[in-house]
């Protein structure tokens, strides 16, 4: 079948089930996920798996976009505004999911996985650190789209959007240093001041550089620009992003840390901030969303799946355990109002977005490869759960903090 037209039916698929489950009040990116769950060469057949495994262009592309866009949320006279409970939160709770992930599969998984090559530097360790990174972010869309319908409004729904918000960045950071260290412990096995400590640090701070320059760079140009058309503001930030991500593996830095930091660079330093990500926002962001959690749910690995999901069971029930825990000290230690400390991690359930991507990453290391499609399958497999839960968990939070006017 020719490219062309598979991209086609991507997009109107990925379109039309996103658009059903809007209909159905579930998020369009839980749609767009079981549009490509349909489209999986492992299901239908229709599409060739060769395509599928030939996809890490648009994968990359769409994943720049969306850091960038994540690093635009993260403006420093905003955060200051929110005050010191939502950032204890979100510091807490993610932390709190992290770990709880990490410890949780680093007890379970020997009982799991029972391949001949998995050991602990192989297979337990890196496995264990990475799922925990990717259990960190909140997708806000779905607690965003209760809010709107149920005119929500109260100390409880501000502090879960404004959480919702940070706590992106947080996974992203989070991420970096896990597949830092992940990797020190497949490739050596073992540990040295070099590998286990310098290497990841240059890949951290190297990203961090990066995105700052590329950031700066991309602010220069955009002002000494006559005239400002959205065509050209586009052009321009996918050239920027690409060679951002380009050169950052280029160099072995961290992708995306780097284009999130280019985003904190614009959002922080360009006069013309709200118009950039307003023209992302209305022009770019559907059709990148379609093409990629269309593309994650076709590299599903069913086979993967179905041996292993007890561990999108235990996934869900060990991050749900440190978001809540997390939450609670958080408020605590801010002195936040009670309500917060008792619902607000009913909101923070909700998972997807960027951690699919995250996953996907993963696929292009080939460090990876023994644990890359086990991340996966647990991954695409807990968003779903997460994303036609987690609106039910949002809903019945807010109703009980008395915050729902509809």
């Amino acid at each position: 079948m020719q490219s062309i037209l598979i991209v086609g039916i991507i997009i109107f698929t990925g379109f039309v089930v996103g658009e059903i489950a809007a209909k159905i009040k579930l998020p369009r990116v839980t749609g767009y996920i079981l549009a490509g769950i349909l489209l999986n060469p492992g299901l239908l057949h229709l599409i060739p798996q060769d395509f599928v495994d030939h996809t890490s262009l648009v994968t990359n592309i769409s994943l720049a976009f969306i850091t960038f866009s994540v690093g635009g949320t993260l403006l420093f006279s905003h955060i200051k505004k929110l005050g010191k409970g939502i950032l204890y939160i979100t510091i807490c709770e993610a932390e709190f999911a992290f770990m709880a992930i990490v410890i949780g599969f680093l007890v379970t998984t020997p009982f799991f996985i029972h391949r001949v090559d998995a050991t602990w530097f192989t297979v337990f360790i890196p496995l264990s650190l990475i799922i925990g990174s990717l259990g960190s972010p909140t997708d806000p869309a779905a607690t965003l789209a209760v809010a709107h319908e149920y005119r929500a409004k109260g100390d409880v729904s501000s502090t879960i959007m404004g959480v919702a918000a940070l706590d992106d960045a947080t996974g992203i950071i989070n991420y970096s240093l896990a597949i830092a260290i992940a990797e020190v412990f497949i490739l050596h096995q073992g540990f040295n001041l070099h590998s286990s400590l310098l290497n990841p640090l240059v890949v951290i701070v190297g990203a961090i550089i990066l995105g700052i320059a590329f950031g700066f760079m991309f602010n220069l140009i955009t002002s000494l620009m006559k005239k400002e058309t959205e065509a050209g503001f586009i052009v321009l930030i996918l050239a920027f992003l690409a060679l951002c991500f380009g050169l950052a593996t280029l160099l072995g830095f961290n992708e995306l840390l780097a284009t999130m930091t280019m985003g904190i660079t614009v959002v922080n330093y360009n006069s013309k901030r709200d118009k950039i990500f307003r023209i992302l926002e209305r022009s770019t962001e559907q059709l990148i969303f379609v093409l990629f959690f269309t593309l994650s749910g076709m590299h599903l690995n069913f086979s993967v799946l179905s041996t292993y999901y007890i561990l999108v069971l235990l996934f869900v029930l060990f991050r749900t355990v440190g978001k809540v825990s997390g939450t609670m000290v958080g408020a605590s230690i801010s002195k936040s109002s009670p309500m917060v400390k008792k619902y607000a991690a009913g909101g923070l359930i909700p998972q997807g977005g960027i951690v699919v991507g995250l996953a996907l990453m993963i696929k292009q290391n080939h460090a990876f490869d023994s644990i890359s499609d086990t991340i996966i399958s647990v991954v695409v497999g807990a968003t779903i759960v997460h994303e036609i839960v987690g609106p039910v968990l949002a809903k019945l939070a807010l109703k009980k903090a008395g915050e729902l006017h509809n």
